[in-house]
């Protein structure tokens, strides 16, 4: 299954767990960083790790970054069966994430999150390093690490930076960052197609609300599939271009096509998406 949905649970409310695992999200993001306070990380810590020992569902772990108090405690629950990854908050350095990777087992797996202009800048870096599945964004961090005041437009050149790298090194597409408003369906959604159009694959929610928009806003619209079934059907007999839909196709275009359809059968398509596949051509 394409992942597109990562939600997060505060490491110390361990209850929310299995309720974020029920909620339909296709991961789990327990955080023991950013989502608990410095005075309560150490029973974060020990909640977490009675429900890891309890539980064979497998989640992905956030933990404090290298230099913080917590870090080696927190990359001692990585033992753990049920962690299946570890998302590194403040990544900006490809020789600490290195020494990460050679911690865990050779069935888990690394996001390292940028969110700081050091982070930017060392992307390509952080891409290379073995067993990162693939790059998040965490945009409200690095608008505060870079003084941007807008989570937008203003953002849409480190979106685009992220794809390509994740792109150049063979990665799964990036994980966008979260959208703060918990009840704006409209908002969700907006967001999600802005990250979609620039080439995101997935993002981070911070309330079960969020996941099934998340969801359904980047899988394949049944408007989309249509388009490129008959796509690739029209270019099945070999001619280097042809029209569809009034306007010309040709091997590029039937690319995208056959990405839609790979996308297809996993992403659960919905005929409720208001986008216009068609516009994928011009």
């Amino acid at each position: 299954m394409i992942e597109r949905s990562y939600l997060f649970v505060p490491g110390d409310r361990p209850e929310r767990i299995d309720k974020a695992l029920a909620s339909g999200a296709h991961a789990v993001i327990v955080d023991l960083e950013d989502a608990v306070q410095p005075d309560h990380k150490d029973a974060a810590r020990a909640a977490t790790r009675a429900w890891l020992e309890a539980s064979s569902r497998p989640v992905i772990l956030r933990i404090n970054p290298p230099g913080t108090p917590w870090n080696e405690h927190d990359c001692e629950l990585l033992a753990l069966r049920a962690v299946r990854a570890v998302m590194l908050p403040k990544a900006e350095d490809a020789g600490q994430l290195h020494e990460l990777a050679g911690r865990l087992r050779e069935d888990q797996m690394l996001l390292p999150l940028v969110e700081t202009v050091a982070g930017h800048f060392a992307a390509v870096e952080l891409a290379r390093v073995r067993r990162v599945q693939r790059l998040a964004f965490g945009s409200f961090d690095f608008m505060a690490d870079a003084g941007i005041r807008g989570d937008a437009e203003e953002l849409d050149a480190i979106r685009t930076q992220l794809v390509l790298v994740s792109r150049m090194a063979g990665l799964q597409a990036p994980v966008d960052g979260v959208t703060l408003g918990t009840d704006d369906a409209a908002q969700i959604a907006h967001d999600v197609q802005r990250s979609r159009r620039y080439g995101m694959g997935a993002k981070l929610c911070i309330h079960p609300r969020q996941v099934s928009a998340v969801n359904s806003g980047f899988a394949p619209s049944d408007r989309e599939i249509d388009w490129a079934r008959r796509v690739v059907a029209a270019l099945a007999h070999g001619h280097g271009a042809v029209t569809v839909d009034g306007k010309l196709v040709d091997r590029p275009i039937e690319l995208q096509a056959r990405a839609i359809l790979a996308e297809a059968p996993a992403a659960g398509a919905s005929p409720l998406h208001a986008r216009d596949a068609q516009g994928l051509s011009s």
